[in-house]
């Protein structure tokens, strides 16, 4: 019985990262064909109703299909250069980002970059950011103080399953945010 989560994570890597595993390729705007992304998971084979099961039950809403149900792609986290569509968005005031300990001198210098990624991601609560911060390790995590950025021309986007992304988040506008 195949295991939905390493199938999900799976799914994951291939959509934001690496399509050419699965032998699929990418249209312009991050989406691949189903019956091809089917074929090609060699790895974690999967039939169409897991897969619908695992977009369906993906808690943070990590895929769409498009209206046909054809075509699949991941809603962010790309490392790949895609173009998903996303909407510009007035943040709240507040977001927060988590991050692991290790990397706080250099978050100081740099502020916030996308590394990997094509943006920065950031919770809409400090537990979620916590959550984030934890995988990387020892967390911490900042607010960001979005009212200013905006006021300062920052973009901001708000993804299909609402993250915020933004390109950089300069050190100026973030605050570590203490223990309670």
């Amino acid at each position: 019985i195949m295991d939905l989560n390493r199938a999900s994570r799976y799914l994951s890597y291939l959509l934001r990262h690496h399509p050419e595993a699965a032998g699929i390729t990418l249209d312009a705007h991050g989406w691949a064909d189903v019956d091809q992304l089917l074929a090609g998971m060699k790895k974690h084979r999967i039939t169409r109703a897991q897969l619908e099961e695992i977009v369906a039950a993906d808690q943070k809403q990590r895929y769409a299909f498009d209206e046909r149900r054809t075509k699949i792609r991941a809603n962010q986290g790309h490392s790949i250069a895609v173009d998903v569509e996303l909407r510009e968005g007035e943040p709240p005031a507040r977001l927060w980002h988590g991050s692991a300990k290790r990397f706080a001198a250099s978050i100081e210098v740099q502020g916030l970059l996308p590394q990997s990624r094509l943006y920065v991601h950031l919770s809409t609560d400090v537990q979620t950011a916590r959550k984030v911060g934890a995988r990387h390790g020892e967390p911490i995590v900042y607010e960001i103080d979005c009212a200013a950025m905006r006021r300062d021309a920052y973009v901001f986007y708000l993804s299909q399953n609402g993250v915020w992304l933004i390109k950089q988040v300069p050190y100026r506008y973030m605050k570590e945010v203490q223990e309670r």
